[in-house]
């Protein structure tokens, strides 16, 4: 790859099926064997409680880093993440109950986009903990493309963190 022409994306991946960190781990193969993609930095393994179905087993969450090569397009990174997702048995009967696997697209450059099928940023990025402090774990010093540092954003959120457990 290029250097000049990387695309670094964030990539928030969760499960609550199964072995969890397995399915993480799992996650992360897939997405170290694309082509030309690389993966980057990944934070820790954080444990948090479900945000709106809140009757399910807790979830194992984790922010990467990925360098995309000149030929990804923020959209074709989706459509890999979804078919990554259904690859390893991901079932969409419901958006907010127990998953295998959830790999959303939170940031892909300084892209800002809105469509149907794409929003970037991620759309609920700012509201969850549970995706903003395992980023900063990895990009301490981002900045949204609007500008906000995701300190001042994660200032905003209530929530706390107990090793390796985010309540929220």
């Amino acid at each position: 790859m290029t250097q000049s022409r990387i695309t670094r994306a964030f990539i928030s991946l969760g499960s609550n099926i199964g072995d969890p960190e397995d399915n993480l781990r799992q996650a992360r193969d897939y997405l170290n064997d694309l082509h030309e993609a690389r993966l980057g930095p990944c934070s820790p393994v954080y444990f948090t409680e479900p945000q709106d179905l809140r009757d399910q087993p807790w979830f194992a969450n984790q922010v990467v880093s990925l360098d995309c090569g000149p030929t990804w397009t923020a959209q074709e990174l989706l459509r890999t993440l979804l078919q990554i997702e259904d690859r390893m048995g991901r079932v969409r009967e419901q958006d907010k109950g127990p998953r295998i696997v959830d790999l959303d697209l939170l940031l892909f450059g300084s892209q800002r986009r809105e469509s149907p099928e794409l929003t970037l940023p991620h759309p609920r990025l700012r509201e969850r903990a549970f995706v903003l402090v395992p980023l900063h774990d990895i990009a301490p010093e981002l900045v949204f493309p609007d500008g906000t540092r995701l300190s001042e954003a994660l200032a905003r959120l209530s929530f706390q963190v107990r090793g390796c457990r985010i309540h929220q």
